[in-house]
């Protein structure tokens, strides 16, 4: 029983790591919408924005929601680094606004696509490799964008570790 026990508590924790299929793409986490949500944004973009310094109400973009596997948060929270084979998802989503009830603001709406982050020094030599399984019918499985896709602008704006954690509420070290 003892035995059975610790087996039952320790397969979730597997399910947490990247598993990649035999031609090497990486797998989609089934259950990664129950790991750690870490925050979330509007409209983010690496450009500024055309005329005048865009409102809160005027801003124009997708929704991210972001989660990170629950062993790379529980060792992040307690080191302040993120364990090898963390594994960040990432959400995108159409805003939506007017419907139901709704008469301002904006949600998440229609489901665009899924993005994933993954640390794996031992597949990728510079730690890190990025991944887009596209939706709205996401892929099972996705190739690695070229490095300097993602890589480089991670690396010189990653708060922590190629990670954006300055826009991550769960994972600011201030909080």
């Amino acid at each position: 029983m003892r035995f059975a026990l610790l087996l039952f508590f320790t397969l979730p924790l597997a399910a947490q790591k990247p598993q990649y299929a035999p031609s090497g793409e990486l797998l989609i986490p089934e259950n990664y919408r129950e790991w750690i949500f870490v925050g979330a944004s509007l409209g983010m973009g690496y450009t500024e924005p055309e005329g005048a310094v865009a409102q809160p109400e005027t801003v124009k973009g997708n929704f991210h929601h972001v989660y990170l596997s629950p062993d790379a948060y529980a060792q992040f929270k307690k080191t302040g680094t993120f364990p090898e084979q963390a594994i960040l998802m990432m959400e995108v989503y159409a805003p939506a606004s007017k419907e139901s009830i709704n008469k301002q603001g904006r949600f998440s709406g229609e489901f665009l696509r899924v993005e994933a982050a993954v640390k794996d020094a031992k597949r990728f030599p510079e730690g890190w490799r990025y991944f887009d399984f596209g939706g709205p019918e996401p892929k099972k499985t996705s190739t690695p964008f070229a490095k300097d896709r993602c890589w480089s602008c991670h690396n010189e704006h990653g708060q922590t570790d190629n990670v954006f954690t300055q826009f991550y509420p769960k994972l600011r070290k201030s909080e």
